[in-house]
């Protein structure tokens, strides 16, 4: 059962995975080929704000960073099923999400629509690392808890 549950996990993670490849894709797309923006353009959502703001490439570069973003997706894929590898890439990433929404909300004072998807896809992927992490320790504690067991031998009783 538990074995199940950790494919399941580990399906999930990589579902979310390429969803963020398709996110990162479609976004880079944006900024390179002049693709139509599926977003609003006004108010508190406003996709076309952050994705054009100084902060929507890699600092020095004019790369936009959605490229860091497909690389991300694309390596956690790969590393959708080791779990200890898993949780620190996710870690990463969550880091990472914590000042892109700071930047979204505290400094442009709009958020992408799009990037709160990959931001919650993160999130995600975050969490079920970490369950997959308590898992593993469970599982350890629970074979360790059971080699300290000293077998009991038992002799049959002869009875007359």
């Amino acid at each position: 059962m538990k074995a199940i549950q950790r494919s399941k996990a580990q399906l999930f993670l990589f579902i979310c995975s390429l969803a963020g490849v398709g996110i990162a894709i479609y976004l880079t797309s944006v900024h390179y080929e002049n693709v139509p923006l599926v977003c609003s353009d006004n108010g508190l959502v406003n996709c076309a704000r952050v994705l054009s703001s100084p902060y929507s490439v890699v600092p020095g570069t004019s790369i936009p960073i959605t490229v860091p973003g497909l690389a991300w997706s694309l390596l956690s894929a790969a590393l959708a099923w080791i779990a200890l590898a898993q949780f620190g890439w996710a870690l990463v990433g969550m880091l990472t999400v914590l000042y892109l929404v700071y930047v979204e909300i505290v400094r442009l004072h709009t958020i992408c629509a799009w990037c709160t998807a990959m931001h919650v896809l993160i999130l995600l992927m975050f969490l079920v690392t970490i369950v997959q992490l308590q898992m593993q320790r469970t599982d350890l504690a629970l074979e360790l808890e059971s080699e300290d067991e000293e077998p009991v031998i038992t002799t049959p009783s002869h009875s007359k």
